[in-house]
């Protein structure tokens, strides 16, 4: 429980940092024999303040909840 609360803080945290979560994936748009076509496609999960301040709550409430 103490791990997980770790980790819903530091979540938590960033998601109030830097509003949301991205990533990129390598998308195969062509692939005809010795031709292979890629493009990176750019995602963006957008987490929304409130989120952010209940996911570090929750966090915290694990670690008071663990440390017992």
């Amino acid at each position: 429980m103490k791990a997980l609360g770790i980790v819903l803080v530091v979540l938590g945290i960033l998601a109030l940092a830097s509003g949301g979560f991205s990533w990129t994936h390598n998308k195969t748009v062509v692939d005809a024999g010795p031709i292979e076509l890629t493009a990176k496609e750019h995602k963006r999960l957008a987490v929304p303040p409130i989120a952010g301040g209940l996911i570090v709550v929750a966090g915290v409430a694990l670690l008071m909840k663990g440390g017992k």
